[in-house]
């Protein structure tokens, strides 16, 4: 079978990138070395623009698992560009058709079953998926939201500006140009560009499988330090809607640490997560069907499968119960606190008013005894 055309756009970009990577960046750092300035505003930008995606392009619009202020939205539209993955909109699409049919090679736009190479790398430097029209139907909601749109006709000259412009800019006020065009530039590009394609290819690949096995989503913490909290693939998978990856206070996931941080101060808001019942149900679940699959290969298989599923359906059965209970107590929680502030609010309005009534009735009387003293 004839492999299709070569993308040579894409070719060129991650060729020309990764050889001044392995021999122009080595070469100038030996020769010359780089200073402090341009090795912060490298990280500043790996930063900046590799959170613009996780943060931006993945949870924000690709899945709409909170919403943010517009000025977020402006500051992550121009993080994309910088990040080089193409317009939200485009991303975005691929993203949701990726989730919908995960793993099918002939319709998953990086399927991880074609391979590292291809789910990594190699979907985008060929026309694999010229059959498919992008008319971007499955993004009806992106398309009337303004900075998307924004971004997505101008997608070239910002990206641009913020991969040529900002660099060159940077080392302007430096006083070394090409110093920081090699390292904020290019290497800062080469590596989000490649800490993001992990998410498609080892993500699915490498790790545990402690929420699903309906598809090759894997949790890897070690990966998570390296991809800003996306490392938590398989809950991901399962729970897309949610905007954590990381559910557990000790996860590294700077990604949704920097969601909550900016609903403290109303820069995002509508933060979705999925009820803890549902996930605990999904981890038993996962948890069910490992325990079988070792006890198949046991003389006594039959008991102790039997066994198992009677210990799980006790399992869920208290767990329904307790969360049940756990879910009754916190509306009667949450009645009790709107309770308590409607009597604090009261309370307030009655010190108010008993003051202004006592104003009005001390002027009433003054009133009817200046009356009284004139008739």
């Amino acid at each position: 079978m004839q492999k299709p055309a070569l993308i040579l756009t894409n070719v060129v970009l991650f060729s020309v990138t990764s050889l001044i990577c392995l021999l122009l960046v080595p070469l100038e750092a030996i020769t010359k070395g780089f200073d402090s300035t341009e090795i912060i505003a490298c990280i500043i930008l790996i930063w900046f623009s590799g959170l613009s995606i996780t943060a931006g392009y993945h949870r924000l619009w690709a899945h709409k698992a909170y919403d943010a202020h517009p000025l977020i939205k402006v500051l992550f539209a121009l993080g994309g560009a910088l990040a080089l993955q193409n317009s939200i909109l485009h991303w975005a699409s691929d993203h949701r058709v990726h989730h919908k049919h995960v793993d099918d090679n002939d319709r998953d736009p990086y399927s991880a079953g074609r391979g590292f190479w291809f789910s990594h790398i190699g979907w985008m430097l060929r026309e694999y998926q010229a059959n498919r029209y992008q008319d971007y139907n499955n993004c009806r909601d992106l398309q009337k939201d303004k900075v998307v749109m924004w971004q997505h006709r101008h997608y070239l000259v910002l990206t641009l500006a913020t991969n040529i412009g900002l660099p060159v800019m940077l080392g302007w006020l430096n006083g070394d140009v090409w110093g920081m065009l090699l390292l904020a530039g290019v290497l800062r590009l080469a590596v989000v560009h490649h800490v993001t394609f992990f998410i498609n290819s080892l993500a699915h690949m490498w790790g545990k499988q402690s929420y699903t096995d309906k598809n090759s989503a894997r949790d890897n913490g070690l990966l998570a330090l390296f991809t800003f909290g996306e490392g938590y693939h398989n809950f991901h998978h399962i729970f897309e809607y949610d905007y954590r990856n990381g559910i557990r206070w000790w996860h590294f996931d700077p990604t949704k640490w920097l969601i909550r941080g900016l609903s403290f101060i109303g820069l995002s808001s509508n933060l979705r997560k999925v009820p803890e019942q549902r996930i605990e149900k999904a981890r038993v679940e996962m948890q069910l069907k490992n325990v079988q699959r070792k006890v198949a290969h046991l003389p006594n298989a039959s008991v102790l499968s039997q066994r198992v599923q009677k210990e799980y359906e006790l399992l869920v059965e208290k767990m329904t119960a307790y969360y049940d209970i756990k879910k009754r107590l916190l509306e009667i929680k949450k009645r009790q606190v709107a309770e308590q502030y409607e009597k604090l609010d009261l309370d307030y309005k009655y010190r108010e008013l008993r003051q202004a009534f006592v104003l009005a009735k001390s002027r009433w009387i003054e009133m009817h005894k200046l009356q009284t003293n004139y008739s």
